[in-house]
């Protein structure tokens, strides 16, 4: 566990790792990638590859050591909310991050249907705990579908959305409940492109319902719709830079 490179968060937390294939936006994980790097390099956590789900007890009090109140994703290699991660176990890391009250944890899912069952109607309803934003990922007209399961989760300090990689223009959307929503195109050599339309359409409707917008990259492709590295693409909008935050 340590800082992140990604811009919307400070550390990531992985109780979890690995996963599978689930929509459009896995096709070219980054996460499945940099899994077989790690194992590669021999890092025991990694050793069964990226398709094997795996839970680390071992793991769990990692926020505890850390001192200084710090922003958490949750579960980057991994989805906390995949079939394969018990109940029992998502228990336990939410035991963590109510036991760490300095920080802020943020659960990203694409498997929304099952947060919204475990957090509204499981045997014992869980509350979502008050340090902890959920959010799901957006990344084309199918993935929209997503979002009221997200919108009717009770007792979320703050949803929101990631719309990395986007893939498709989202058209309308109806942000009520959602509080942030992040905006990214993909990286790598396979990467597909995001059109500057598509990042505009979402960035007025943010405005118009109130949500925070955060435009974290180009990626690949730049917003002239040249293929170049992520860096040289970077993080401009119509030459600003959108890096909002919810209020909470």
């Amino acid at each position: 566990m340590g800082k992140s490179k990604i811009q919307w968060t400070e550390r990531t937390w992985n109780p979890v790792t690995g996963c599978t294939k689930y929509s459009d936006g896995c096709a070219n994980c980054y996460a499945e990638t940099m899994t077989r790097r790690l194992k590669a390099m021999g890092q025991e956590k990694y050793k069964d590859g990226f398709d094997k789900v795996a839970c680390h007890p071992d793991a769990l009090d990692e926020p505890k050591n850390i001192i200084e109140p710090s922003m958490f994703f949750v579960c980057s290699m991994a989805d906390l909310f995949h079939k394969d991660v018990s109940d029992e176990f998502i228990d336990k890391v939410l035991q963590v991050i109510k036991d760490c009250p300095q920080h802020t944890f943020q659960l990203l899912t694409k498997r929304t249907e099952r947060m919204y069952e475990f957090f509204n109607f499981s045997n014992e309803r869980h509350p979502v705990p008050a340090n902890c934003w959920i959010g799901t990922t957006v990344e084309n007209l199918f993935a929209v579908r997503r979002i009221p399961w997200l919108a009717e989760i009770k007792s979320a300090p703050v949803r929101f959305l990631s719309c990395e990689p986007l893939l498709s223009d989202l058209k309308d959307l109806d942000l009520f409940n959602i509080d942030w929503v992040i905006v990214g195109g993909e990286s790598g050599n396979q990467a597909r492109p995001m059109k500057k339309e598509w990042v505009l359409n979402i960035k007025r409707q943010c405005e118009e319902q109130g949500a925070a917008f955060f435009f974290k990259q180009w990626g690949t492709w730049g917003e002239d719709g040249v293929k170049r590295s992520k860096k040289a693409n970077g993080s401009l909008l119509d030459g600003k830079e959108y890096k909002q935050m919810p209020k909470n």
